[in-house]
């Protein structure tokens, strides 16, 4: 088994994990209320960009509460999914096979 070129692989999948992350800073997520008085907009590594609401949610301060909590939330399990997707992918393209470890993998 060739441990220098393993520690050399694993580096440089550490590297490609790094860049997705950096990449996942550049996708955005855009989530709605189903009526589209709230707008919300994060990246996939669920960092709050942007959100955008209809001045009538102003005049119900509960409803406004509601509705942030359920579009974030839905916005967040988005951002999640694409973020776990990406980086399940470097990981299982450039993870040199030890044995053992493909059972992290499933």
């Amino acid at each position: 088994m060739d441990l220098m070129g393993m520690m050399g692989k694993l580096k440089e999948t550490q590297q490609k994990i790094e860049d997705t992350k950096k990449r996942l800073d550049t996708v955005l997520i855009d989530e709605q209320s189903t009526d589209g008085l709230l707008k919300v907009t994060l990246t996939a590594n669920t960092k709050i960009k942007a959100i955008v609401l209809d001045d009538s949610l102003l005049e119900d301060k509960e409803q406004l509460e509601d509705y942030l909590i359920l579009v974030l939330n839905k916005a967040i399990e988005r951002a999640a999914k694409v973020n776990q997707t990406e980086l399940d992918a470097v990981a299982k393209m450039d993870m040199p096979m030890i044995p053992g470890m493909d059972n992290l993998f499933k």
